[in-house]
């Protein structure tokens, strides 16, 4: 059997992306690392939050091995969309006005923490008033977005900004509108989307800047560890005990 051009080409697609964003957005990656070592010596609190795609590398830094242990999920019912049926109601309901405030009004999130809003577009009306209700609340916003879209495209909010307009840091991902890398002759639409992987690539390395601003600080970061390897779970106890007044996704 042959190998693929087309799997190859969307390696070479990825790779070139995070290539890009790892030369481009090093300052804002170490910024944003350092907000939230910053948020953690202060005794605040972690939140992520994503809508559609965009809540996959929301969900790939909260309660994982080698993650903080203080990152938490903000969750909007519904608005993974793919947990919900019809699958379009995710998206639907990304442009209903007032959702993100009621989410935030009955959240654990106080002035002081940190929330990081993944948006790839960064142009409905959720991740928009997301950044805008947690910044009036006194937390510090960290936005994940592609700005070609603040660019190439209008916005879906009342007051016409993007995601982009109500953050303290800004990472940029990239990515190119409409999110497929790859395109073939007798196919009309494009494929391949890659911006689960930058998205996700840049969520582990602002938590990675994170842990070396700790570090340099003389703080032990609050990470997790593997269940699968020995000693795990017993570690992985002492640190949700020790932190337990700011984890937020377990019971007790």
């Amino acid at each position: 059997m042959s190998e693929s051009k087309l799997a190859g080409q969307f390696f070479d697609a990825a790779i070139g992306l995070l290539g890009r964003v790892r030369d481009e957005e090093s300052l804002n990656i170490a910024a944003a690392g350092s907000l939230i070592a910053d948020t953690v010596e202060a005794g605040g609190r972690l939140f992520a939050f994503g809508a559609g795609h965009s809540s996959l590398a929301a969900q790939d830094v909260v309660y994982r091995a080698g993650g903080f242990a203080l990152m938490n999920l903000l969750a909007v019912p519904g608005v993974v969309g793919v947990d919900v049926m019809p699958a379009t109601l995710g998206s639907a309901l990304e442009r209903v006005d007032g959702l993100a405030g009621a989410v935030l009004d009955s959240s654990p999130a106080k002035p002081g923490d940190v929330l990081v809003i993944i948006s790839l577009s960064g142009r409905n009306a959720l991740p928009v008033e997301m950044a805008m209700n947690a910044r009036a609340l006194g937390l510090k916003v960290v936005g994940v977005t592609s700005l070609a879209y603040a660019e190439g495209t209008r916005s879906r909010h009342v007051s016409g900004t993007f995601l982009r307009d109500h953050c303290d840091i800004v990472l940029d991902s990239k990515i190119a509108v409409g999110d497929a890398e790859l395109t073939h002759e007798g196919i009309e639409a494009p494929f391949a989307p890659a911006s689960t992987v930058v998205t996700s690539a840049l969520m582990q390395a602002t938590m990675a800047a994170a842990v070396e601003a700790l570090v340099a600080r003389g703080i032990e970061p609050p990470l997790l560890r593997s269940g699968n390897v020995d000693g795990g779970h017993e570690w992985n106890g002492r640190v949700m005990s020790e932190y337990g007044d700011r984890i937020f996704f377990r019971h007790g």
